[in-house]
């Protein structure tokens, strides 16, 4: 079991590099690590955090960082938002960019990639023919590399694909030997990028983004972190550009220069 000090050294650990607030998650922690620290030949939570600090690959922080962030998501998730972002911000933006013709979308909670590769089927069905003539590719990052893997190899269960419509799977998926898994099609897997990042670190954007989807990952963090990544993502923005949030999420209305569009919509 884990101890109070092991937990305060571990949760302060990644308070501070990801913005991550575990100090009330004591029973996770010790859940989720006890037996890859077992396993590990490691004798307790403090060897593991030692092996973690002095690892010049930083494969074992990757692993700490795997096994401490939840990744549950689904397609169709919050689905209001991809009607909005399909009826409001896409016909926004094809105005707009008509003579550049380049999106730029960011997808800060990728995950096992569901959403980032939702993005990508509503810029498809809305573009259409005219989608060669964009840049309609969408950057989708996460912080854990486990999760990435998974969403780049793009495989998912017939389970997984049940909310999709129907011409969505047959346009985006194939399907596998055995009739049960399916895999997101090339041409779909194109359009999106992926890439390990954390929200803690300076964004790295040459040019602003004109929508961002940040949903379901604030949860981690307290009200100050919160604040402070709200307003780097409010500055990464074009003007009128778009945030979306969880719809459980919140966001203080008095401290966030956005424009409050809808409970979890926001335009800066």
């Amino acid at each position: 079991m884990i101890k109070d000090e092991e937990f305060i050294r571990i949760a302060s650990y990644m308070k501070q590099r990801y913005g991550i607030d575990l100090y009330q998650k004591k029973v996770i922690v010790n859940g989720r690590l006890e037996n890859y620290i077992k396993r590990g030949g490691w004798k307790t939570f403090d060897d593991f955090m030692n092996a973690v600090e002095h690892d010049k690959t930083s494969n074992q922080e990757k692993m700490l960082v795997n096994f401490l962030t939840t990744n549950h998501t689904y397609f169709m998730r919050e689905f209001e938002h991809f009607d909005f972002f399909k009826n409001e911000v896409l016909p926004w933006l094809h105005q707009k960019e008509a003579a550049r013709r380049d999106l730029r979308i960011w997808c800060g909670a990728a995950s096992s990639g569901e959403e980032p590769y939702m993005i990508a089927m509503v810029l498809a069905d809305f573009f259409g023919m005219e989608r060669d003539k964009w840049d309609t590719k969408v950057l989708a990052t996460d912080i854990s590399t486990k999760v990435l893997q998974k969403a780049m190899a793009g495989i998912y269960s017939d389970e997984q694909l049940k909310n999709i419509p129907d011409h969505w799977k047959k346009r985006f998926f194939n399907k596998l030997a055995g009739g049960t898994q399916f895999q997101v099609k090339r041409e779909l897997k194109d359009e999106v990028i992926f890439r390990q990042f954390n929200l803690m670190d300076p964004f790295p954007f040459r040019r602003k983004m004109h929508t961002i989807f940040l949903r379901n990952v604030m949860i981690y963090f307290d009200e100050q972190t919160k604040r402070q990544l709200v307003q780097k993502v409010y500055d990464a923005l074009e003007p009128g550009g778009y945030l979306f949030i969880g719809t459980t999420e919140t966001i203080d209305r008095n401290s966030t220069p956005f424009q409050i569009i809808q409970p979890s919509i926001f335009r800066k």
